[in-house]
């Protein structure tokens, strides 16, 4: 199936200040989740963003947190955004049945969210370009897993290309000069 702009919302889990310098490659999944989420709030695709005990973990990144609503925030203790009841309303709120997924940690979180999301009954989209572990490791047992579940397993282009559905359309021209070339 296609992930269609009107079916789907974009979640970006846990990309806080204290996490994002331990993950492997953190400023290129910054750039990615950035680029994906310039695309979603130019298409008007809802976005969630969720916070891991931001006390103790910190924020959003600025980067990120710019993009997403005050009211869009929602903070969790637990690892699944979904175990989580303001999330998991949040989430059920926007009511769309296909979730595209961004964050940290792939094991963890992004995992266990996705999993949960997927036993919802939900269309799941992991953006592998846009999640990351500590260790490389960790994120590929966490994709090889996903994958076994049937959550798909996509890319950040993919992913705007399917949002987009077609050329020829002001968005596409206005992505396509400003995050294509």
């Amino acid at each position: 199936m296609l992930i269609h702009p009107d079916r789907s919302l974009l979640l970006v889990i846990d990309v806080q200040d204290k996490l994002l310098p331990a993950v492997e490659a953190p400023q290129q999944l910054l750039d990615n989740c950035r680029w994906l989420l310039e695309i979603a709030v130019h298409l008007k695709v809802p976005v969630l963003g969720t916070e891991q005990y931001p006390q103790g973990i910190g924020h959003t990144h600025p980067r990120l947190g710019e993009l997403i609503p005050v009211s869009a925030m929602l903070e969790k203790t637990h690892f699944s955004c979904m175990s989580e009841p303001g999330c998991d309303a949040g989430i059920s709120t926007i009511a769309r049945e296909q979730v595209v997924v961004i964050g940290i940690e792939a094991h963890v979180c992004v995992l266990q969210s996705a999993i949960e999301l997927r036993q919802q009954g939900r269309d799941v989209f992991v953006v592998a370009d846009c999640i990351a572990s500590r260790n490389p490791q960790d994120k590929t047992a966490a994709i090889e897993r996903m994958r076994q579940l049937g959550i798909q397993i996509v890319s950040r282009e993919m992913v705007a290309f399917e949002w987009m559905r077609k050329a020829g359309t002001d968005s596409f021209r206005h992505i396509s000069r400003t995050y294509l070339r």
